[in-house]
C-alpha cells in the first residue's frame, strides 16, 4: 500500500490550498483518514481526521480547514483556507488500511510542504 499527497505550495497569508492524498495497492477497506503536519523544530501534529464521515480537527484548524474523504478513490482531502504563517510545515497523510477482512496498518504518505508567506 503507497499514500501518494500532493497540493503543497506556497501561498500568501489568507490565501488557499487544497491537499489531496491517495491510496494504491492491496486496500481491502480503509478506516481513520488524516492530515498530520510537522514545523521546522517542532514534534509532528495532528490537524485533521475523519472516521466514517464523522470530521474531527485541532483547536489550531478549526473552522479554516475542511477534511473530506472518497472511498471510492481511496483518497482524503484537506481544504485549507484563510491559512496563517504558522501554518508552515510538512504536511503528512495517514491512513489505517485494512488490507484484508482481519488486518489493517497504518500508512504514512510522503510530506508535501505548505509555506505561508508574503
Amino acid at each position: 500500500v503507497q499514500l501518494q499527497a500532493s497540493g503543497g505550495g506556497l501561498v500568501q497569508p489568507g490565501g488557499s490550498l487544497r491537499l489531496s492524498c491517495a491510496g494504491s495497492g492491496s486496500i481491502y477497506s480503509i478506516g481513520v483518514m488524516g492530515w498530520y503536519r510537522q514545523a521546522p523544530g517542532k514534534q509532528r501534529e495532528s490537524v485533521a481526521g475523519v472516521v466514517d464521515d464523522s470530521p474531527y480537527y485541532s483547536d489550531s484548524v478549526q473552522g479554516r480547514f475542511t477534511i473530506s474523504r472518497d472511498n471510492a478513490r481511496n483518497a482524503v482531502f484537506l481544504q485549507m483556507n484563510s491559512l496563517k504563517p504558522e501554518d508552515t510545515a510538512v504536511y503528512y497523510c495517514r491512513m489505517v488500511v485494512a488490507e484484508s477482512s482481519s488486518s489493517n496498518a497504518v500508512y504514512w504518505g510522503q510530506g508535501t510542504l505548505v509555506t505561508v508567506s508574503s
